[in-house]
C-alpha cells in the first residue's frame, strides 16, 4: 500500500512520481503495453485548491478547466473534449466516433434511468438535509456492471464518488480502478476538487480534503508504445514548486453561474471569442472565461501573426483578477496551440 499526504497537487505529483520510477524491472503488462505500478495507492490533497501544477512540463490549465466543463455540461460530445485534448475519438464505441461511452457527465448529472433526479442531485439533497448531515450515503457510482462485460475501448476509470460532511467541512473521497499517473492523474484531480467546491458552494459548507484512491496507479513503460518514464524524470529535476491555490469559489450555489460559463464556451468553442454572457459574472468565473477565450485565440487564430495573436491575448488577461494564471500562459504565446 503506497500512501502520500501532501498539500498540493506538486507534491502528489513528485512523490508518486518517485514512487513508480523506483520500480523499474517490475513492470505490468496490460492491452496498452509495459507500466511500472503500485497496486493500492491513497493520495490525499490537503488544500484541494492547489490542484493546479505550477511546473512548466505539468501545467495544463487548459485542458483541466475543458474537461471539468465537459463534466459539468453533462456532455458526451467527443467534439467538445477534443478541443482540449486530443485522442478521445480513437477509443470511441461510436462508428461516427461523436460520443464517449465512458464520459462521467451524464453519469453524474443527467437523470438516473427510471428515476427524476441525477445521482448529483440526490447526493446534494442528502448532504443539505440538516438531519443526515452525517450520512454515508452521499455516494455517486460512475460505471454500471454492463461497462464490464460489454466490449467497449472506453471504459470508466473512476469508480466512485463519496461525498461527506464532517465539522462543517466537505470531504470528498475518489476511487479509481485504474489511473495513469503521468496523463490522467492532474487533469482527475482538477476535475474532481472543483466538483468538490461545487458541492461545498452548494450545500454552504467549507472544504475539506479531498482523498484520491487507486487501484492500480501507473507509468507506462513501453518503449514500443508509450513510455513517460522520462518525462516524470523531468518533472522530477524542475525542483520544488511553490504551493500557490486557485481563488476560492464565490460563495452559495454557482450553477447560475457555471450555466452562463458553459453557454460562453460553447460559444468561443466555435470561434465567437467575444461572445459575453447575459448577466454578470463573479470575478472567478470571469478570469475562468478569460482562459476559454486565450485558448480559443491559439485554437481559432491560427492564421494571425504572432505580434497579433500576443495583442490579443494580453487584452483578454488585462483584467485578470488572479495574476497567478499568466503563469500558464506567457511564457507559451510564441508556442501554438496551447495544450
Amino acid at each position: 500500500m503506497f500512501h502520500l499526504r501532501k498539500k498540493s497537487i506538486d507534491d502528489l505529483l513528485r512523490g508518486t512520481y518517485l514512487e513508480l520510477l523506483r520500480k523499474a524491472g517490475s513492470e505490468v503488462l496490460s492491452s496498452k503495453g509495459r507500466s511500472l505500478e503500485t497496486f493500492g495507492a491513497v493520495l490525499e490533497l490537503t488544500d484541494p485548491r492547489c490542484r493546479l501544477s505550477r511546473s512548466i512540463g505539468r501545467s495544463r490549465i487548459f485542458s483541466a478547466l475543458g474537461e471539468f466543463l465537459w463534466y459539468v455540461s453533462g456532455s458526451n460530445s467527443i467534439d467538445q473534449i477534443e478541443y482540449y485534448i486530443k485522442g478521445y475519438s480513437e477509443i470511441s464505441d461510436d462508428p461516427d466516433k461523436k460520443t464517449a461511452n465512458g464520459a462521467y457527465g451524464p453519469r453524474i448529472f443527467s437523470a438516473v434511468e427510471g428515476f427524476e433526479v441525477s445521482q448529483w442531485d440526490n447526493v446534494m439533497s442528502i448532504l443539505k438535509n440538516p438531519e443526515r448531515r452525517g450520512t454515508r450515503n452521499a455516494v455517486i457510482v460512475i460505471p454500471s456492471p454492463r461497462d464490464f462485460i460489454i466490449k467497449t475501448k472506453d471504459r470508466p476509470c473512476t469508480c466512485s464518488l463519496q461525498f461527506v460532511v464532517r465539522r462543517n467541512q466537505l470531504h470528498l473521497h475518489v476511487h479509481m480502478r485504474s489511473n495513469d499517473a503521468y496523463f490522467g492523474m492532474p487533469h482527475d484531480i482538477f476535475s474532481f476538487t472543483m466538483l468538490q467546491e461545487l458541492a461545498a458552494r452548494e450545500v454552504g459548507v467549507g472544504i475539506g480534503t479531498y482523498i484520491h484512491t487507486v487501484g492500480s496507479l501507473h507509468i507506462y513503460a513501453d518503449p514500443e508504445k508509450l513510455d513517460h518514464r522520462q518525462d516524470a524524470q523531468k518533472y522530477i529535476d524542475e525542483g520544488l514548486y511553490s504551493n500557490t491555490p486557485m481563488p476560492q469559489m464565490p460563495q452559495g450555489d454557482q450553477w447560475t453561474n457555471i450555466r452562463m460559463i458553459l453557454e460562453a464556451e460553447a460559444e468561443i468553442r466555435n470561434g465567437n471569442l467575444d461572445f459575453l454572457p447575459k448577466a454578470d459574472l463573479p470575478p472567478y468565473w470571469l478570469d475562468l472565461l478569460a482562459l476559454l477565450r486565450v485558448y480559443g485565440c491559439f485554437k481559432h487564430l491560427g492564421e494571425a501573426s504572432e505580434s497579433e495573436r500576443e495583442r490579443i491575448v494580453r487584452g483578454y488577461l488585462s483584467g485578470l483578477h488572479h495574476g497567478e494564471y499568466n503563469l500558464y500562459i506567457l511564457d507559451r504565446l510564441q508556442r501554438a496551440p496551447i495544450a
